[in-house]
């Protein structure tokens, strides 16, 4: 399996932006959908978005749809997440996934990483 490690992470006012980073380790990384989910306090861990194999794929949430994109380099076994116009609806732990096929669940993913907390304050 893959092993993935985030940051990234911080405190931001609402309208501002930060990039998450995800480091993928094994040489499987391209074999795999790279996802992002996010937990808040009290709530289950929902769906972010997703970036196919190739990268063009895309998927998001409708909750970020227009303001966060996702990305990915092979080559550096990274995927990023650009999130723009933050609010604190955004607060949550972020957490990189990796899954065999798009799925917009935790229960079909193959690794975790640990988490990465993003704070947006009003």
């Amino acid at each position: 399996q893959v092993q993935l490690v985030e940051s990234g992470g911080g405190l931001v006012q609402t309208g501002g932006s930060l990039r998450l980073s995800c480091a993928a380790s094994g040489r499987t990384f391209r074999s795999y959908v790279m996802e992002w989910f996010r937990q808040a306090p009290g709530k289950e861990r929902e769906f972010v978005a997703a970036s196919g194999w190739s990268g063009p794929d895309t998927y998001y949430a409708d909750s970020v749809k227009g303001r966060f994109t996702i990305s990915r380099d092979n080559a550096k076994n990274t995927v990023y997440l650009q999130m723009n116009s933050l609010k604190p609806e955004d607060t949550a732990v972020y957490y990189c996934a990796a899954a065999v096929t798009v799925v917009l669940t935790t229960q079909k993913v193959a690794s975790w990483g640990q988490g990465t907390q993003v704070t947006v304050s009003s």
